[in-house]
């Protein structure tokens, strides 16, 4: 027999693995039952703090995400992945690329990550992330980290769902870093250039901070840019440093109660 949408609700309340698993199968198979289930669990106001993660494919999203979920994890906060990876050709499901790269987690009953298809939806979001987001909040989790299909400058769909966006860049973007200033460094409330350790670095670092320079993001934060080596946990604290400036800036007004920022 199929759970009521009430009872569905309590379990996935209860953070039950299973329950929250199965509702966001259901959103992503646009089952029937999703619909109610979505309406309950947005009545009340979204408390998870949600952060999008985005940029070209091999910027190192992934490993930055997973050093994220890291940090928050020490600080004993709950947090939900949700990555989006490109759909197979075959199976129409996701690759599953980004949740290998994230095993470390995978044994923490205190992390749930979910590898969604886009399933040819454009903007490096799948159709249903923005209800997942809601689910997992409904679920207690603290935090909530989303790592786009990273398909470059035109991803920019993230910031309708997220309440802060981290933009990643490389240095062998090099002078090309300047295609980026529509799209992806529109919309971006933090950058990170990755691989900081990497020739060329210092001179995309200045590029980025010269083009950074008094800019304001669509959220009212004042862009800021931070260097890391995601492989080696580097400039990460600095990092979790600038999500807590943002969430505590006057200025950024924090998604509460919608899957998604805009209509």
């Amino acid at each position: 027999m199929d759970l009521t949408a009430q009872v569905w609700a309590q379990l996935i309340h209860q953070g039950n693995v299973r329950a929250i698993a199965r509702a966001i199968t259901a959103i992503e198979n646009g089952s029937p039952d999703a619909a109610p289930l979505v309406a309950l669990l947005s009545a009340a106001p979204r408390k998870a703090f949600c952060i999008g993660i985005t940029g070209a494919p091999g910027a190192g999203k992934s490993t930055l995400v997973d050093r994220i979920a890291t940090q928050y994890r020490a600080q004993g906060k709950l947090v939900g992945i949700l990555a989006v990876d490109p759909s197979s050709t075959i199976t129409g499901g996701a690759v599953l690329g980004d949740r290998i790269r994230m095993q470390a987690h995978a044994t923490d009953a205190g992390v749930f990550i979910r590898s969604m298809a886009t399933r040819e939806n454009l903007g490096g979001l799948a159709a249903a992330t923005a209800d997942a987001v809601i689910v997992l909040s409904a679920a207690g989790k603290d935090v909530v980290l989303i790592e786009t299909v990273g398909v470059g400058q035109s991803e920019v769909e993230v910031m309708k769902v997220v309440d802060c966006t981290v933009a990643v860049v490389t240095p062998d973007t090099g002078d090309e870093v300047q295609t980026l200033k529509a799209g992806l460094m529109e919309i971006g409330d933090i950058f990170v250039l990755n691989k900081a350790d990497h020739p060329g670095a210092a001179t995309a670092g200045a590029i980025l901070q010269g083009m950074l320079e008094g800019r304001t993001s669509p959220n009212g934060f004042v862009a800021v840019l931070v260097k890391t080596v995601a492989t080696a946990g580097e400039g990460c604290a600095e990092l979790m440093t600038e999500f807590e400036r943002f969430r505590n800036s006057p200025q950024v007004k924090l998604t509460s109660n919608q899957g998604s920022k805009k209509a």
